[in-house]
């Protein structure tokens, strides 16, 4: 191919504009604001303003950064694929596109594609190499991309790594991404973008709690609504990279892929590696680079509706200690409040009394449910609750039926020695096609038989040292692939079964996990102080209604931090709500309570799960501003929170809204009143503008820390 070929794809205030010509691996011309329709000459000018030129001691010809980048074209940054063959020959393959098309049809040059999948397949004969990208512009306006390797040749090669990037105007100089650690998942950082990568790997052989997340590049000072950002999520459930290239040349890069162990990447003759879908999202402010993903997520024919059932979930109440009649009071008491779905947590199968034995014996202990679990099933079912059930089906305890068994079927890295252990398990390695039989067998008969309509999936360890016996080739690609192959066949099997991601918590949140599963546990730790932040940052991947998000006893089982159930309440409405709280061991009033915020949420879903999320910057930064927003109304949340003395908040914006339309402003009252001093007029109702609410807003009063007021806003 040797001609011109620049092409567009459009959607929902974003332009990607894309340059394949002359048979050249395709460059970004433009990926951020709409740029409207272009020809092929309104192209043809674009690409001459924006073209690369010779730098002095560089290469004669200007260097092309293509999104897969090569090193054949002069880039000396982090290459898109790092490969070999035996003898350290096919390194460095120079790619020839040989065909663009979008749904089997070839692109012509200047073609404006709107919403669009493309595909382009290059080679390189003499490495014996072709290379498959797919790019997508969903009608959202969120890019995604991926790339495949096949090796075309008689001789085996060697995948290191594989790897996407979009470029970054020089403008975006600053990165912020997500870390945390069990119990506080998904804080942000931020530093500048200086020349060198920045670069998040993570290696926990799951998504990880101290993941990036999404990794964002933007206008130095971006928040909430300021500042254009350009962001980047690697969908993929394993090893994984996230990263930011600065060049002293002027090339600015993100991307992210799989992060391949020794051997993953071996393709014999014909064999072919393909990488996740890494994600793209550009927006003025991260509210607008969050919505493209939750608009994205809602849009899926999968996606859980709005009528997200109210959960309780046993552990904090029970942990090991399964006793029927007490279960079964705990289930009458969840019916009386209005709660829709019962978990019975860790502790029902095999020799499982405490978290040293049984795990991996997936068949219901004779010793505590001597009748099985039908009596608690048939109970929670006629009560008009569904069933839920704790599973962990990659993990094992060493003191098992199926260890003992099977010590071969652990994940080890060789030598005839196991991984250190870690929460007293080792991992089941599903990449053994028995070990994957002996799992989902046991799953499919325990959903054959009870009515089970939602699986708790936990995950409760890295995978360190994770190979397949006897030799200890690494197996973390193979165990990804797997869990997912596992879910699927369960979901398929047992259509409207719903899965919950849980792994120690929050450490397995990504958009491929996602595609089989219909909520996440967002952490271990329900302190409501802590899920503040947490749900916040949460957010900017995930919308409310696939955040779980539970109001838990009075004393927090993690921090020993002690709230009112108002903060609490007032925390965990804005996700796919449930408790996490021994009932029995709660006073008249605080079921009175809790019954009005779950009566109050339940009939408040639709918005709470259907709306756009709105953060707010505030100078201070730790007070937290947060919404719910549609034309038709926004509820908001303000909260003084790490602050140690009474806060006089002043004037709090509420954005979002139609700024032409009339809403009437009022706090919402749900048990105790707000903690304020000296509660304004406005308290009782006032009426705005939405121009007005996001301009000047509403006085505070003074509050004390670690509250929450509800501001509603209905329009009028």
């Amino acid at each position: 191919m040797t001609s011109p070929l620049r092409f567009t794809l459009r959607a929902a205030g974003v332009s990607l504009v894309l340059d394949a010509s002359d048979g050249h691996l395709p460059t970004v011309l433009h990926w951020g604001a709409d740029l409207g329709a272009q020809d092929a000459d309104a192209l043809a000018q674009l690409a001459a303003a924006v073209a690369p030129t010779p730098l002095p001691n560089g290469p004669d010809a200007p260097v092309r950064v293509a999104l897969v980048p090569e090193q054949a074209s002069g880039w000396v940054g982090r290459p898109g694929l790092t490969g070999w063959r035996d003898g350290g020959v096919d390194w460095s393959p120079r790619w020839r596109v040989t065909d663009v098309a979008s749904e089997g049809t070839p692109i012509r040059d200047g073609a404006d594609l709107g919403a669009a999948a493309v595909t382009v397949t290059a080679s390189d004969a003499e490495a014996g190499l072709i290379l498959t990208l797919e790019v997508e512009l969903t009608p959202q306006g969120l890019a995604r991309a991926r790339a495949s390797v096949a090796n075309d040749a008689a001789t085996d090669y060697h995948v290191g790594e594989l790897l996407v990037a979009f470029p970054v105007p020089r403008r975006a100089r600053e990165i912020l991404d997500l870390a945390g650690s069990w119990g506080a998942e998904r804080h942000p950082q931020r530093r500048a973008l200086t020349v060198g990568v920045h670069l998040r790997e993570g290696r926990h052989g799951r998504t990880g709690a101290d993941a990036a997340t999404i990794l964002h590049v933007g206008e130095p000072g971006f928040g909430f609504a300021r500042g254009e950002v350009w962001g980047v999520h690697t969908a993929w459930s394993g090893n994984h990279v996230h990263y930011a290239e600065r060049d002293a040349s002027g090339h600015q890069l993100i991307g992210g892929g799989a992060l391949l162990l020794p051997g993953e990447g071996r393709l014999g003759p014909g064999a072919s590696h393909r990488g996740p879908w890494v994600y793209f999202s550009h927006g003025v402010g991260l509210d607008a680079v969050a919505r493209r993903f939750h608009r994205w997520l809602r849009a899926r024919p999968q996606h859980p509706d709005r009528a997200r059932p109210v959960t309780l979930n046993v552990w904090e109440a029970v942990y090991f200690d399964h006793d029927l009649d007490r279960l079964r009071d705990l289930a009458d008491r969840a019916a009386a409040l209005g709660i829709e779905r019962f978990v019975l947590d860790d502790g029902w199968f095999g020799s499982r009394r405490e978290d040293t034995s049984g795990l991996g014996d997936w068949v219901v202990s004779a010793q505590v449910w001597p009748d099985g679990l039908g009596p608690l099933v048939d109970h929670v079912t006629g009560l008009g609750l569904q069933f839920g059930l704790w599973v962990e089906p990659e993990m094992v305890n060493p003191d098992s039926d199926v260890a003992r068994a099977h010590p071969e079927w652990l994940l080890q890295p060789g030598h005839g020695r196991l991984p250190v252990e870690a929460r007293h398990q080792q991992v089941l390695n599903l990449g053994i096609p028995a070990a994957y039989a002996h799992v989902r067998d046991q799953l499919m008969a325990l959903l054959g038989e009870y009515a089970i309509a939602y699986l708790k999936w936990d995950h409760n360890r890295d995978l360190v040292e994770a190979g397949t016996a006897p030799g200890g080739a690494p197996g973390v690609r193979a165990q990804t692939l797997a869990a997912y192959r596992l879910m699927d066949e369960l979901k398929a099997a047992h259509p409207g079964l719903e899965i919950e991601a849980c792994s120690s918590g929050g450490a397995r949140v990504d958009l491929e996990v996602l595609q089989r599963c219909d909520r996440v546990w967002v952490s271990d730790c329900i302190d409501p102080l802590e899920r503040q932040t947490m749900l916040r940052w949460t957010g900017q991947l995930l919308p409310p209604e696939l955040l779980g998000s539970h109001i838990a006893s009075g004393r927090s089982h993690t921090t020993g931090r002690v709230h009112d159930l108002s903060f609490r309440a007032a925390t965990a409405v804005f996700g796919h709500l449930g408790v996490e709280w021994d009932l029995a061991q709660a006073s008249d009033d605080e079921i009175a309570e809790l019954g009005a915020w779950i009566s109050w949420w339940k009939a408040n879903r639709e918005h709470l799960l259907g709306g756009d999320l709105v953060r707010v910057d505030t100078p201070d930064a730790d007070v937290w501003i947060h919404g719910v927003v549609t034309p038709e109304r926004g509820v908001f949340a303000v909260t003084p929170g790490r602050i140690d003395a009474v806060t006089n908040l002043g004037d709090v914006v509420l954005p979002g809204l139609d700024p032409d339309a009339d809403y009437d402003v009022s706090v919402v009252r749900v048990g105790a009143e707000p903690p304020v001093w000296g509660a304004p007029a406005w308290f009782g109702g006032v009426r705005l503008s939405g121009r007005a609410l996001a301009s000047v807003g509403v006085r505070f009063p003074a509050m004390a820390p670690d509250h929450t007021v509800l501001v509603d806003a209905v329009r009028t």
